[in-house]
């Protein structure tokens, strides 16, 4: 055998060191918090067996299979189906992970929502369940819930299940997994996108105050203090105004970082204690007192 011969023999010789080097370059070494694609390659009762490319397949429960409940796995993850997954529990000591996609899905729809806090964008809430404080839903894939106060609806809640309903974010908590929306504040929101200062609009009186009037304004509710009643001093506002009765007003001040609009009618007013002397006419006129009033609110600016 020429030296040649043997050279290329010993080249070609692959020794069980070499065949262990080999399979350690395959050794994955998978950790908890992880995010592996895999491929399901068998169904249990209990969850399923995914091909993540180690030594041995990861298990995902059935409980971590998807947001929602789910009672045959299958439906949701089939035989083949390649798909990302969350490992939640490091190697057993025969190399097993366990998995989870329900975790997954968790982190991202909370990715998701926290996109739209950190914009301002608003969302929308399927209503799968009512109470005595307000309605439940799917929000992104998350739980959240409508106190009653912030619903549009408050009397009828049942009538809102199946319904999809815009609302803002109330409360945002993800270390607690707390989702609160308000649909009211959402619609107060848009109509006062509407309003401007020195608009003359007709309201309805919905409360009554020692300190002053509140008037809905086609969906948001506006305060007329005592002191912008009429450039006299006013004692009893319930002398002047009674609960649904409806009143011109003038927009005085919007303050969109509290949320709150201040109306007036003084400035309707061509003298102080005009309307307490002649309502009636001073409201009857309030159109043609309009010029005059914005430019009292200019002024006053």
């Amino acid at each position: 055998m020429t030296s040649n011969s043997t050279s290329s023999q010993e080249s070609n010789s692959f020794s069980m060191d070499d065949f262990a080097k080999a399979l350690e370059k395959y050794d994955y070494q998978f950790e908890k918090g992880q995010v592996v694609k895999g491929t399901v390659s068998q169904h249990t009762s209990d969850g399923a067996y995914i091909d993540i490319g180690g030594k041995c397949p990861g298990f995902l429960p059935l409980r971590e299979a998807a947001l929602e409940q789910v009672l045959n796995i299958a439906n949701v993850l089939p035989l083949g189906e390649e798909s990302e997954f969350l490992i939640i529990s490091g190697q057993d000591a025969e190399g097993q992970v366990t998995l989870s996609r329900r975790q997954l899905k968790l982190q991202q729809a909370w990715d998701n929502v926290m996109e739209k806090v950190d914009s301002g964008a608003n969302v929308k809430m399927r209503v799968t369940g009512s109470n005595k404080g307000g309605v439940t839903g799917e929000v992104e894939g998350l739980r959240g819930f409508i106190p009653r106060s912030h619903l549009m609806e408050k009397d009828n809640l049942e009538s809102l299940i199946g319904q999809l309903l815009s609302a803002n974010f109330l409360e945002v908590d993800r270390e607690r997994n707390k989702l609160v929306l308000s649909q009211r504040q959402l619609a107060r929101a848009a109509a006062m996108t509407n309003l401007e200062v020195g608009q003359l609009i007709l309201g309805k009186v919905v409360k009554i105050q020692p300190y002053g009037v509140f008037v809905d304004l086609n969906g948001v509710t506006g305060l007329l203090h005592i002191k912008q009643v009429s450039g006299t001093r006013i004692d009893d506002l319930n002398t002047l105004f009674k609960m649904g009765q409806e009143i011109p007003v003038m927009i005085a001040e919007i303050d969109g970082v509290k949320n709150r609009i201040s109306l007036s009618t003084k400035v309707l007013e061509n003298y102080p204690g005009e309307i307490l002397d002649n309502m009636t006419e001073m409201m009857a006129t309030a159109a043609e007192r309009a010029e005059k009033a914005r430019n009292k609110l200019t002024n006053e600016e």
